[in-house]
């Protein structure tokens, strides 16, 4: 898969993350597509790593998509679990 295709993966997994973990983030919407194009690369990665698949194997394959968005799902915890302890000490 081409670039492209991995960016537009990545920001469904993001907002498909973020429909599954609601919530107010700091950074809004960039910091999610950012979340989901790195969770989407986190993803393929652990897959291989993990579990011996090629979880990237088409744009179109479940595999892949399933990837993405766990891959964004573990970022965004990451995310918010950072970025929580920095609100509140400001707060």
């Amino acid at each position: 898969m081409g670039i492209i295709a991995w960016i537009i993966i990545g920001l469904l997994a993001g907002a498909i993350a973020k429909a599954i973990m609601p919530g107010k983030d700091p950074g809004g919407v960039i910091i999610t597509m950012l979340i989901g194009i790195a969770g989407g690369l986190l993803g393929g990665w652990l897959g291989k790593v993990i579990f011996g698949v090629d979880s990237i194997d088409g744009f179109f394959e479940l595999s892949t998509w399933i990837a993405a968005i766990v891959g964004s799902l573990i970022l965004l915890v990451l995310y918010r679990m950072v970025t929580g302890n920095r609100s509140r000490r400001h707060a």
